[in-house]
């Protein structure tokens, strides 16, 4: 995708060939910052703090990270180490032991001399797989908003929640995906922007994306979904994922759940962008099975932004010592969910829709 004219991935190899290099996804949209990941521990640490996020990138960014410990010691202790490090980074995410899992394997079969290399040349296929997949889910996607009817006026007003464009990819975006291609093909959209508490990913990385190419947009709070459905002013909604169960349970960024239920009320398609490297056939009840992680009370209780002067700051919301719960994520059931758009293609949300999927996988 492109900032001020310039195409940008989310992550790429320094020139040097020594690191590699990711936006800092912290300061956007008020700075535009890269960040230097030189080993794994540093990568590690990225995706813990969030300079990168969204399933896909933090898969590929682990990637990089065993290539890097590769790089600097690559026998089978501490390529283990490393991928343990990768692993508990985030939990709840499966693309992250996906990548993980798949990139130590094929390194523990190489040669402890051919490691480096190999760590870094599977590395690059992932990121550019992940790029083929996101262009696949926006062709599949696209089919899908051709085929609305808009309930007011001309223009289609897609709902979105959290960020699952391309800053949540390598590039192209997920969720976002069928909104770019819908664009490119010339249909008049707009899309309502969940500010998504507690980190507000959708207020500041998804309208920061939207607005870059030119796409029309507008803020909400999160608590006004529900009533633009009831007033006919979304025709659909379409969503990301972290990790999707063989039955179809969709665990995303806390708040989805409740746009399904509002979604499911007013009889408004309520679409998943799944790559398949976020099936997890290995468990069934979303709800009693994923592990939700739970994340730093301070991301409730204080709010970062940019202050009157242009600079960074932090203000505290809540008095004095007050408690704050933060779940990270929520699960909503497969039944809430209108179908999952894959990069083979649309199907249910349902076992028999998932396993016409898993040879593919």
């Amino acid at each position: 995708m492109r900032i001020a004219d310039r195409h940008w991935r989310t992550i790429w190899p320094s020139t040097d060939g020594a690191a590699v290099e990711v936006i800092d996804q912290r300061v956007l949209p008020h700075r535009f910052q890269i960040r230097r990941l030189a080993d794994a521990a540093t990568a590690a640490a990225a995706i813990a703090d969030m300079t990168v996020r969204g399933a896909p990138l933090i898969g590929v960014t682990a990637a990089y990270g065993l290539a890097l410990q590769a790089r600097h010691q690559a026998d089978d202790a501490a390529l283990r180490s490393a991928a343990r490090q990768l692993k508990a980074a985030r939990p709840t995410a499966v693309n992250l032991a996906w990548a993980v899992d798949r990139t130590l394997a094929r390194l523990l079969q190489a040669e402890p001399a051919d490691r480096a290399a190999t760590a870094w040349q599977l590395a690059a296929e992932l990121a550019d797989a992940d790029v083929a997949t996101n262009q696949a889910i926006g062709r599949h996607g696209l089919a899908l908003l051709r085929d609305l009817k808009p309930a007011a006026g001309s223009r289609l007003n897609i709902l979105t929640h959290c960020n699952a464009g391309w800053l949540a990819t390598v590039d192209v975006g997920t969720a976002l995906a069928p909104i770019y291609a819908a664009a490119a093909a010339g249909i008049d959209l707009h899309v309502w922007v969940d500010e998504t508490r507690p980190r507000n990913q959708g207020a500041s990385l998804t309208a920061f994306e939207l607005r870059e190419q030119g796409i029309p947009c507008t803020v909400i709070a999160d608590n006004a979904g529900g009533h633009l459905m009831q007033h006919r002013q979304v025709d659909a909604v379409i969503v990301g994922c972290d990790r999707v169960t063989a039955r179809g349970d969709v665990c995303n960024k806390i708040g989805t759940y409740l746009k399904a239920l509002a979604a499911w009320d007013n009889r408004v398609p309520f679409w998943v962008a799944m790559p398949l490297s976020t099936l997890d056939m290995s468990l069934q009840d979303g709800l009693a099975e994923v592990p939700i992680e739970s994340r730093s009370a301070r991301e409730v209780t204080h709010l970062v932004g940019r202050d009157a002067q242009g600079q960074m700051t932090e203000v505290q919301l809540v008095p004095d010592g007050t408690p704050a719960a933060n779940p990270a994520f929520d699960v909503t059931p497969a039944r809430l969910v209108r179908a999952l758009i894959t990069e083979r293609g649309v199907v249910p949300a349902t076992p028999e829709g998932i396993q016409a999927l898993e040879p593919w996988r």
